[in-house]
């Protein structure tokens, strides 16, 4: 919830840092954590980040969802 408010809120590198904190305590992301991490790379246009993101999608399994794939169309569209 915090990583998709800060990006929903124009704090793209807040909502990165977090995720990354996330990572070190052993969290695992889900679907929207990975939605709105490629909303951030879509608004910071940051592919770099966002082919890692895709990555870690596909060994998550999402996608192929519906709306993972368009969250990563949209993002490959905007970077």
């Amino acid at each position: 919830a915090m990583i998709a408010a800060y990006a929903q809120n124009g704090h793209g590198n807040q909502a990165l840092e977090l995720f990354r904190q996330m990572g070190l305590e052993g969290v695992m992301p889900n679907k929207i954590t990975f939605l709105s991490l490629l909303d951030v790379c879509a608004s910071l246009a940051c592919l770099t980040n966002g082919r890692v993101f895709h990555e870690r999608i596909a060994a998550h399994g999402f996608e192929s969802d519906v709306v993972v794939a368009n969250a990563l169309v949209n993002m490959y569209g905007k970077c």
